[in-house]
């Protein structure tokens, strides 16, 4: 009975601590794409200065917020984000509007891809 007990609380503990990562996962995803959003909208405008700043932010940001997550996901898809921000980072520095939104859609559709690639769902299970 003693052994039955210390599985289930094991066993409730995985579960929460995967609801707790998910759930961080998918706000930390979200305000990286509202991110992306801020610099689209200064990159539309030929806000260079801002969008520049906007980025540098970001990728400050994602060094600091996203480092857990490496342990937890894909390392194929981190790589591909940092690779792909970098490539934004430049092409906003150079002021290349088609490039910058271009890259910079493909980063938020890579950062909102993790969210749903991890989620526990039949689909995911299945």
């Amino acid at each position: 009975m003693r052994l039955l007990s210390v599985l289930t609380v094991l066993l409730v503990i995985m579960v929460l601590v995967g609801v707790w990562t998910n759930h961080t996962i998918n706000i930390t995803a979200e305000d990286f794409s509202q991110d992306i959003d801020q610099i689209v909208k200064a990159a539309e405008t030929n806000n260079w200065d801002a969008a520049i700043k906007k980025t540098k932010a970001l990728d400050k940001k994602w060094h600091s917020e996203a480092s857990w997550w490496p342990v937890l996901l894909d390392h194929q898809e981190i790589d591909n984000i940092e690779f792909t921000l970098a490539r934004v980072k430049e092409y906003i520095t150079q002021k290349n509007t088609d490039l910058s939104l271009g890259h910079l859609s493909e980063l938020k559709l890579m950062i909102q891809h993790i969210p749903e690639k991890e989620a526990v769902n039949l689909k995911n299970i299945l």
